[in-house]
């Protein structure tokens, strides 16, 4: 499984995680509209069982499309405050809980922003809080890169690019027309 539309027709279950400052809203729409339930976990994570809240909502049946926070704090818990509140067994048991569910994590990545980057290092014009941003950016990045391949031996992982996402995904067909096909006389009465 390589693209989004792959993902879409193979997976009842797509977790979107992706660094800061990526606009994860169209995505979410467009798979709104391709039939997905979409979730978001309420609140911050528990502070004992940081994949509780999305191992309840795994539960819930059909298509299923969540708005992750799971691999964001494994990226940047140790960025932040120097450790993580999720674990390494925990996220791995999560990527499995999302596999048993039919399902796959979507990597959103940014590849202009790199490109933006490189051009403004090249040139010199960056600020001190800026050049902060970005070696936090750089760093999550390729945290998030080291999470993904980590977690895609136990999980399908399709890796997205936010900028070009590709072409929109079909809506599912619709159901044939039932009421077309009865050929006896249908009465309604109250």
């Amino acid at each position: 499984m390589r693209t989004l539309h792959e993902a879409v027709a193979q997976c009842r279950t797509l977790v979107v995680e992706g660094p800061d400052g990526i606009n994860r809203s169209p995505l979410l729409a467009e798979l709104a509209r391709a039939g997905f339930m979409i979730r978001h976990p309420r609140g911050r994570l528990h502070h004992v069982d940081p994949t509780r809240p999305y191992r309840e909502l795994l539960a819930a049946p059909g298509p299923l499309a969540l708005d992750g926070a799971v691999i964001h704090e494994l990226v940047y818990g140790p960025l932040r405050r120097g450790h993580s509140r999720v674990t390494w067994i925990q996220a791995l048991d999560f990527a499995e809980a999302v596999a048993e569910r039919q399902g796959a994590l979507l990597h959103l990545t940014d590849s202009g922003r790199e490109a933006d980057s490189e051009r403004e290092a090249d040139t010199g014009h960056e600020a001190d809080t800026e050049s902060e941003a970005d070696t936090e950016s750089a760093e999550a990045a390729a945290a998030y890169d080291r999470a993904f391949r980590t977690l895609a031996q136990h999980v399908p992982v399709v890796v997205l690019d936010a900028r070009n996402p590709g072409p929109p995904i079909r809506a599912p067909d619709a159901p044939a027309f039932q009421l077309g096909r009865c050929t006896r006389k249908l009465t309604v009465s109250w």
